[in-house]
């Protein structure tokens, strides 16, 4: 990066924020200040929505999923459309007539103040830690291959989130939102079609969609039924549509975007905006790491992405055996090219050899990456290997012009802050509103005054588990795991709560505690490899543990 990539990336960011409070200004009580005076349309809500969704784990880890394992990842979204009906047919109206702030208000008149309170609790613990994750997932990779400071990078992406967060709450959130998506979407764009650019050069686009295809990079839908793998289509439509449901219908980050709708109508336009482009959205960032693998087929990739752990390994006793095996990976990256070259020009009868030689190439050349991986443990054994995290940066900022790096570490920071400030705000809402205000109930000016302080504490509670944050093996999965742990007990109380009224209070209650301590329980013997299950199926264990156990309960305590 360039002084004018410097310009181009604070210019972006500090404009957001100026804007964002300038918009906000004058907020005057909880009404303004949690659901926006309810004066938002259904373009703000969805692209709201989309933002609070789309943090920058999904634009750095994304493409890197992309490039180190194909589309499957895509099937993780294909509950999601069916999730927002139910949501806006089943949920928001409830929530509309019951004019509540947040969701878990609903809880204490439908069953009681312990459930109302567990259901917030729940929420706060699941959302607490995935602020932080949000925060700390650009940051500890720009951090690193920019050669940043790690906490000087978190205090900046925390601080500037809370400036306006605290000043404008759920209006500035969404406000700002509409223009990060606006700089994300650009950004992501413009790096697509110069990618394609690079790789026409040497071969057609519809060639690079062929290669792709004989990888084996293509493969979107998986009909196997085995449980121990993460994604598939049954995985996707079951655990995904629990995960969107819980997501989407009971996690305040979510539900607050909606709640500040002018009318019903407005909030379900909005959702019907994400049902329609999310999935769109999610495949061509999946389909974009693709093409970067097709790309590194013709521009020589580094044997490992992470270059600050590359550095360590030439400094080590064991420089000499990487060297090694870095020139053997040479040698692969040389034979693959020429192979994807003969391929795309090859005829139809010859193409099939050609694929078959060339998938084989590129199966010793992810041998090679592993022996490095395994190099590296061996240099040090807590050392985080996956590098899928950098893939996508090191493309943007080793080809891409000065000036539109800058505009791609904007989207990076641009899609954090956006994620960041809802989860904030919402944290914010939950505890005034399910807590404190339940519990301390004095005028509207106190109030706000306790929210936005409030919004500050979570913000600098975030930025402290960002910078205690240690690598996860892969940081969109990590969010991901830490929602489905929580989310399908939540879920499971919402759903006992809107079609199971002969489930009252108690029973939920503590169904709720045992389904929630059982999907840890599984988290943690999966994790020790008692067993393998994929982590979307947490979210309708916990889902189907709270409703059965509940109708149980409820049943035993009728009779007794």
């Amino acid at each position: 990066m360039n002084y004018f990539d410097l310009i181009v990336l604070f210019g972006t960011l500090i404009f957001i924020v100026a804007y964002g409070v300038w918009r906000t200004r004058g907020q005057l009580n909880i009404d303004g200040y949690f659901l926006g005076d309810k004066s938002m349309r259904w373009g703000t809500i969805g692209l709201s929505v989309m933002a609070t969704q789309a943090s920058a784990v999904t634009f750095i880890s994304t493409p890197g999923q992309g490039y180190e394992s194909g589309m499957g990842f895509v099937q993780n979204y294909l509950g999601l459309p069916i999730a927002l009906i139910i949501v806006s047919a089943v949920f928001i109206p409830i929530f509309y007539r019951l004019k509540v702030y947040t969701a878990y208000e609903y809880l204490e008149s439908r069953f009681d103040l312990k459930t109302r309170m567990l259901g917030a609790l729940l929420f706060l613990v699941q959302r607490g830690l995935a602020a932080g994750i949000t925060i700390y997932a650009p940051a500890i990779i720009l951090s690193s291959i920019l050669d940043w400071d790690l906490t000087a990078t978190i205090l900046v992406t925390g601080t500037l989130v809370i400036i306006y967060t605290v000043s404008g709450g759920t209006r500035a959130v969404s406000i700002t939102q509409k223009h990060q998506m606006a700089v994300i979407m650009g950004g992501m764009f413009v790096a697509f079609f110069i990618l394609i650019s690079y790789i026409t050069d040497y071969v057609s686009f519809g060639e690079a969609v062929s290669i792709a295809g004989k990888l084996e990079k293509l493969n979107a839908v998986d009909l196997d039924f085995n449980f121990e793998k993460r994604y598939t289509i049954w995985s996707g439509l079951a655990g995904g549509l629990f995960l969107a449901l819980s997501y989407f219908g009971t996690d305040q980050s979510q539900v607050q975007r909606y709640l500040g709708g002018r009318n019903v109508t407005e909030s379900r336009m909005g959702l019907m905006f994400n049902a329609v482009l999310k999935i769109p959205m999610q495949f061509f960032i999946l389909f974009l790491g693709v093409m970067v693998y097709v790309f590194y087929l013709f521009y020589a990739p580094p044997v490992h992405f992470k270059e600050v752990s590359v550095q360590r390994l030439n400094d080590s006793a064991y420089k000499t055996e990487y060297q090694d095996l870095e020139r053997t990976y040479e040698g692969l990256m040389n034979e693959r090219k020429a192979l994807a070259l003969d391929f795309s020009k090859a005829p139809d009868a010859e193409s099939e050899v050609i694929a078959q030689e060339l998938k084989k190439v590129d199966n010793e050349s992810v041998a090679v990456r592993q022996q490095v991986k395994d190099l590296l443990v061996k240099m040090d054994p807590e050392i985080e290997t996956k590098d899928s995290d950098y893939v996508f940066l090191t493309f943007i900022l080793t080809f891409l012009p000065h000036g539109l790096i800058g505009l791609l570490i904007a989207v990076i920071f641009s899609a954090a802050m956006s994620s960041t400030s809802s989860e904030l705000n919402a944290l914010s809402s939950t505890t005034t509103i399910d807590f404190y205000k339940r519990l301390i109930n004095k005028d509207d000016k106190y109030h706000l005054f306790i929210s936005k302080a409030l919004t500050l504490v979570w913000g600098i509670v975030a930025i402290s588990f960002a910078v205690l944050a240690k690598n996860s093996e892969n940081l969109l999965e990590a969010v991901n795991i830490v929602g489905s742990i929580f989310y399908g007990t939540i879920l499971g109380i919402f759903l006992t709560a809107f079609f199971l009224k002969y489930v009252k209070g108690n029973a939920v209650f503590w169904a709720a505690i045992i389904a929630q301590t059982s999907v840890i329980v599984f988290h943690f013997l999966t994790i020790y490899g008692v067993f393998t299950l994929g982590y979307l199926w947490y979210n309708a264990i916990g889902c189907f543990l709270t409703i059965g156990l509940g109708l149980l309960f409820q049943t035993i305590q009728r009779k007794v």
